[in-house]
């Protein structure tokens, strides 16, 4: 539990830490070499999260950016193509690897404001199997985007357009725990609609690393060989799957916790000076200020009381396993006196 003095770092959920319980899951893990298949953790884990995603095979990568990565590469051959959002993770933040590694050209599309891509643009962007073209091979989604989670029946919509023209889906599920949790869904109804799906286990769930690429058993072999390639495979990984293993036991609904702090925090700092808007979804909630000038001066002023949150006009404060209750209220208050005083 945080000391009410403990550093808050509010600029993602990636910044969270292995429990003390955790840790000693890990220090106990059974481990072997996993690029030899012979690490039982990894093994049991693999399964684990393919049985509960519902595909028939999975592997453990170190990120999730690798793990995206390694998917567009098991899915797409030199000179094809991808369709994505421009706001999306898989072709944003993860510094072209596709394109500078695979030669896979992204064909980014706006995002709309709930998150999805318009399937009618999708569609018109898709290219014919012509020598002209970089020939489409795959859609890939997000879910959650920017805290929201996908409509329901997109996804399925999403399928049936993919079906039409022989393409694959791929979905960046980084916080599809979040957006089960969220929609009262389970993670196999949310992953059913689409090929292969990217489980990051280092956010919401708070291991210290690694994620699960899940999909069909010579799809999960294909990215095998990938992420051997691009450096990837993994030893005595064990450990770590036993971090995600104890997370899914004992991580997974307290994501509730989280969702119930961010809608506390948008709805307690609306209305403060300098403040035009805020929202939340599932585990972010965004602060939008006067000017960017407000965003910045907030942000060197909680710094100096230990207290880490983006700048700017539009910031982005992400609850995790490492914010509680208190951590919250003194979160509120300093970011309340700041902005009345201001």
């Amino acid at each position: 539990m945080p000391s009410p003095t403990a550093p808050i770092d509010l600029r993602s959920d990636t910044v969270t830490r292995p429990t003390d319980a955790m840790r000693q899951v890990m220090a106990h893990a059974e481990v072997g070499d996993d690029v030899y298949g012979d690490d039982p953790s990894v093994n049991a884990l693999e399964a684990r999260l393919a049985d509960l995603a519902g595909k028939a095979a999975a592997v453990l990568l170190p990120s999730g950016t690798q793990s995206n990565l390694v998917a567009l590469l098991a899915h797409c051959q030199r000179g094809e193509e991808y369709i994505v959002g421009q706001q999306y993770h898989t072709y944003k933040y993860e510094a072209g690897g596709a394109a500078v590694l695979g030669s896979i050209q992204p064909q980014p599309l706006t995002v709309q404001p709930n998150g999805t891509l318009d399937l009618a643009e999708v569609e018109a962007y898709i290219k014919p199997d012509d020598p002209h073209f970089a020939r489409t091979r795959v859609l890939a989604l997000e879910n959650t985007h920017g805290g929201q989670v996908l409509p329901d029946g997109y996804v399925e919509q999403a399928r049936a357009l993919v079906d039409r023209y022989g393409l694959s889906l791929h979905l960046d599920g980084a916080r599809l725990f979040n957006a089960a949790v969220a929609s009262g869904k389970t993670l196999r109804e949310l992953a059913a609609p689409v090929d292969t799906v990217s489980l990051c286990c280092s956010k919401g769930l708070g291991a210290p690393m690694g994620s699960v690429l899940v999909g069909p058993e010579d799809f999960i072999q294909r990215a095998r060989r990938w992420r051997k390639m691009v450096g990837g495979g993994l030893r005595q990984a064990g450990i770590f799957a036993a971090a995600i293993d104890y997370a899914l036991d004992h991580h997974v609904e307290r994501l509730a916790d989280d969702h119930r702090r961010a809608t506390q925090l948008a709805e307690a700092l609306a209305g403060l000076p300098k403040v035009t808007g805020t929202v939340a979804h599932t585990n972010m909630a965004f602060l939008s200020l006067d000017s960017a000038a407000t965003g910045d001066a907030l942000k060197a002023a909680l710094a100096d009381e230990g207290i880490l949150i983006a700048g700017g006009q539009r910031i982005r404060l992400v609850t995790h396993l490492g914010i509680d209750d208190l951590a919250l209220e003194r979160l509120i208050e300093r970011v309340s006196g700041y902005l009345n005083a201001a």
